[in-house]
């Protein structure tokens, strides 16, 4: 990626365009309110439904349910069904979503540092 913040006003915009649809693109995938903190959950290990959603406060099963299948579909979650009495579902990380790694800790620093900032700064 470009660096967007070091670049002179003189710029054109259709340079940072390219930049605009990766960010875009990666928002699609693992924006929104839930499925960061579902991969966050799935860094410490396998977790059954229920277990997630337990670990997860506020979010509703049918939510769950249609973030892991997001991305189980974008390849960040892969979905294993154990036999028995009674059905077990386990849900884990794909190799493919542990590159995220860098960027849920880089959003963790930056979001501890403005809450600081925030509450220091009313």
């Amino acid at each position: 990626m470009k660096d967007l913040a070091n670049q002179d006003e003189d710029t054109p915009a259709s340079n940072c365009r390219p930049s605009l649809k990766a960010i875009d693109d990666a928002l699609y995938v693992i924006g929104g309110k839930w499925k960061l903190k579902i991969i966050v959950m799935l860094f410490d290990g396998s977790k059954r439904f229920n277990d997630l959603q337990k670990s997860i406060p506020g979010i509703s099963a049918r939510i769950l349910s249609n973030e892991l299948k997001a991305l189980e579909l974008n390849c960040f979650v892969s979905r294993t069904v154990h036999d028995g009495a009674p059905l077990a579902v386990e849900y884990s990380l794909t190799s493919y979503s542990r590159s995220l790694r860098t960027v849920v800790h880089a959003l963790d620093e930056w979001g501890t540092q403005h809450r600081e900032m925030i509450r220091f700064n009313p």
